[in-house]
């Protein structure tokens, strides 16, 4: 059975995405310890990455980086492009809060 990526589980994702780290570790040709060394994270922290058990978000980032691959976190949170200012000039900033139901109308 064929999944996509809407449809994958949280635990499903931790695991891909440990797979892309173990897949580039081994690209780079280095071990785990090695990893951990150069990240300034334990190498349990590594493992776990890896094997899709959960991590921390400063952990998945000082991998990122001791990888060469930074231009993932881009993909995740790329640069805000527009300005906040120019969007409450615009007018389109001041949309409703809430949803607006006249008197004595159940939801």
């Amino acid at each position: 059975m064929s999944f996509t990526e809407e449809q994958l589980s949280s635990d499903e994702w931790e695991q891909r995405i440990g797979d892309q780290f173990r897949a580039l570790r081994l690209q780079r040709g280095l071990d785990q310890a090695e990893v951990a060394a150069a990240s300034g994270v334990s190498l349990g922290a590594v493992k776990n990455l890896e094997q899709g058990k959960g991590s921390t978000l400063k952990t998945l980032v000082k991998v990122v980086r001791t990888l060469d691959r930074a231009d993932w976190l881009l993909e995740i949170a790329p640069p805000i492009t527009v300005s906040p200012i120019e969007i409450l000039r615009s007018g389109r900033g001041r949309q409703r809060s809430r949803v607006y139901r006249p008197r004595g109308e159940k939801a």
